[in-house]
């Protein structure tokens, strides 16, 4: 048995966990995963060269470089390993909270004529798509997730360009100014919602059940959440749509990002 540690300079988020497992499900040498987010790194338990799976992270583009690799004798932990039950309940309920989000944001966004709110409802929903897909493959082969993932990048990549397309047509006319007060107590909730469902990802591996701030503040979404605020208090103060329409390309483009990362698991 080989431990070999890496470090993924681009991992900040449970989200791009899954896409790691996922990525990994395939790879019959591997023994055991064990994830350190606000440190980005990752200790993979193998029996093969760490090459093949170093080849594999390569894909993701997540800036992956091999620290170490070593001779294992210990037997391996298991404070990380779920069963195919516990795993599908806690992915369960990541996945609700995500899309519950999803659907609040795009509502209040259209209420509230709010593109940078309405791409944060889309970057919910890009994480839900992640823990639908996570969710779909556990306890089976590792192919069944790959006939959902084309579609699923599909599915996000479309609705960004949209979002795109939307941000574009608004910049032209001017004349629908952004709802403040909506934008940040949405995001507020959103930012809280992100927070829950780190929490639950976090307890699953630790029974003192706390979250370290550091975790929290390195996760792409809550960069996220913060923008859209900081957007709100922009468009208070200067009486204008043109913040909320800069955070919102910003956060359309990390969608369509992510879309390529999820083809990246074919």
């Amino acid at each position: 048995m080989n431990k070999t540690l890496f470090h993924i300079a681009r991992m900040d988020c449970p989200c791009e966990e899954q896409l790691i497992r996922m990525k990994l499900s395939d790879c019959s040498a591997i023994r055991s995963l064990h994830f350190d987010i606000p440190n980005r790194t990752l200790t993979v338990f193998h029996t093969e060269s760490p090459e093949c799976i170093h080849d594999l992270l390569n894909e993701l583009n997540f800036d992956t470089s091999l620290l170490q690799t070593q001779e294992e004798t210990d037997s391996i932990q298991s404070s990380e390993m779920q069963t195919p039950g516990s795993e599908r309940k806690l992915l369960c309920q990541v996945l609700a909270i995500n899309f519950a989000f999803f659907l609040i944001e795009v509502f209040m966004g259209l209420i509230a004529h709010s593109m940078s709110l309405m791409a944060d409802g889309l970057d919910m929903l890009a994480d839900s798509l992640v823990y639908g897909m996570a969710l779909y493959a556990v306890g089976s082969h590792a192919a069944r997730k790959r006939r959902v993932a084309r579609w699923a990048g599909m599915l996000q990549l479309l609705l960004a360009f949209l979002g795109l397309a939307e941000v574009i047509h608004r910049f032209i006319r001017l004349d629908m100014m952004p709802h403040f007060g909506s934008m940040i107590l949405i995001s507020l909730f959103s930012l809280m919602g992100n927070a829950i469902s780190l929490f639950l990802l976090q307890r699953s591996r630790s029974r003192e059940a706390h979250m370290r701030a550091g975790m929290i503040f390195t996760s792409n979404d809550v960069i996220v959440n913060l923008g859209v605020i900081a957007a709100g208090v922009l468009v208070h103060f200067t009486q204008s749509a043109i913040p909320d329409l800069m955070v919102g390309i910003v956060i359309f483009i990390l969608v369509a990002f992510g879309a390529w990362r999820i083809f990246r698991l074919r």
